[in-house]
């Protein structure tokens, strides 16, 4: 599977200190106004309503997520493809998770991601690697998937047969052989949490691409060495038999 999603290719951090570099979230609380979203894949949506801010922080490109925590009710609320038209809010799909619960989407469901996860979750955040540390697996994407995937996964996303593609689901980890003392402060943090948390393959894209959120305190100098991690580097996690706990 590591040779699927390529063995020389670098892994590259898919967030910046520029504000149209990443997946933003918006923080927001029970006096936010809901919004009705009409979806493409309504099916397979949360109806909501969903609370969008105002002037809400949206991922630049096609994808256009749009992830709001509401503090007050502990849920996450995330939209794919959102667009405004008017008043009236559009989106591809979207999902609404309780953060109390670790319930996962109905088997065969998407989310607003591929993988059918939630999208926060898996983020590269600033504060966390201010900290110290980053204690998640990190979500990644591949340019090829297959016709399947794996806990936690609940969604393909791909074509193929999954001996030769890599399904969505799938876990990898940074070897722990792999010497990162030679890397700045930042990029050590994220690659601590590689060897120990690793990454979930959560949609289609550029390999070996980690999602983050953008923030003005990134390094992106010191950010760019982490291209000298090549894919050879992982290894892929057996998780035969994992369930929710």
């Amino acid at each position: 599977m590591i040779a699927a999603i390529g063995l020389g290719a670098s892994l590259h951090p898919d967030f910046s200190n520029a504000g149209g570099y990443g997946i933003p979230f918006n923080i927001v609380g029970t006096a936010t106004a809901r919004s009705t979203v009409t979806f493409d894949y309504a099916d397979e949506s949360d109806a909501g309503p969903y609370p969008i801010p105002a002037k809400p922080k949206i991922e630049g490109g096609s994808d256009r997520h749009i992830l709001m925590i509401d503090t007050n009710d502990c849920r996450l609320y995330e939209l794919f493809a959102a667009a405004k038209v008017g008043s009236t809010w559009t989106a591809g799909s979207g999902a609404i998770w309780n953060l109390k619960s670790n319930a996962l989407r109905p088997d065969g469901w998407t989310s607003a991601d591929a993988a059918g996860l939630p999208i926060f979750p898996g983020l590269v955040r600033y504060s966390e690697v201010a900290a110290g540390a980053i204690r998640h697996a990190i979500r990644f994407t591949a340019s090829s998937t297959c016709s399947g995937y794996l806990y936690p996964a609940r969604h393909k996303a791909g074509s193929g047969l999954c001996t030769t593609k890599p399904p969505m689901g799938l876990r990898v980890r940074l070897k722990a052989s792999v010497d990162i003392s030679g890397y700045g402060p930042q990029s050590q943090v994220i690659l601590r949490a590689l060897q120990q948390y690793g990454m979930l393959l959560a949609d289609n894209g550029s390999p070996w691409y980690i999602t983050g959120a953008p923030d003005s305190r990134w390094n992106d100098d010191e950010l760019h060495g982490l291209g000298g991690i090549k894919g050879s580097d992982f290894e892929v996690v057996d998780t035969t038999g994992f369930v929710n706990g």
